[in-house]
C-alpha cells in the first residue's frame, strides 16, 4: 500500500516539508498533503553523534538528504513548515532556498505559551 501513496504523491507533485531544530537536533519529515508519512531524515541518521548534532553543518545535510529523497520520489513543491529554536533553522532556509524546488508556503508553527505555568505560592513565615 505505501507503493500507491508514493505513486499518488509522485503525480501530484507537492508535499509538506516539517523542519523541528531543537536544540540537540534537526528532524526532517516529508508528508504528503493527508499527512501520511513518506521519508523523514534526522541528524543522528546523517552520520553525526553527539555535540556535532546540533551545529547548522548537520542540519544542511539532514535537510539534503531529505529532499534528495524527496525528488527521487519525484516531489517538486513543497510546503514549509518549521518548528523550534534551535540553531538549524536558518541553515535549514539558506538550503531550500538553493536546493532548486519550488516553495509553495512557509510556516513557523513554533508553539508559545500564553500565559506560563502557575506561580508557586509565596513563603508564610
Amino acid at each position: 500500500m505505501p507503493k500507491s501513496k508514493t505513486a499518488t504523491t509522485a503525480k501530484s507533485g507537492s508535499a509538506r516539508l516539517y523542519i523541528q531544530a531543537t536544540f540537540n537536533t534537526t528532524k526532517v519529515t516529508i508528508t504528503d498533503l493527508k499527512g501520511n508519512v513518506l521519508a523523514w531524515c534526522n541528524a543522528g541518521g546523517c552520520g553525526f553523534k553527539g555535540a556535532r548534532r546540533s551545529t547548522p553543518y548537520a542540519a544542511t545535510t539532514t535537510i539534503e538528504n531529505a529532499v534528495h529523497k524527496a525528488k527521487d520520489m519525484g516531489i517538486s513543491e513543497f510546503s514549509v513548515f518549521v518548528k523550534g529554536p534551535g540553531p538549524g533553522r536558518d541553515a535549514a532556509m539558506r538550503v531550500l532556498k538553493s536546493a532548486g524546488i519550488d516553495l509553495v508556503q512557509i510556516a513557523d508553527i513554533t508553539p508559545i505559551p500564553h500565559n506560563g505555568c502557575r506561580p508557586k505560592k509565596p513563603r508564610r513565615v
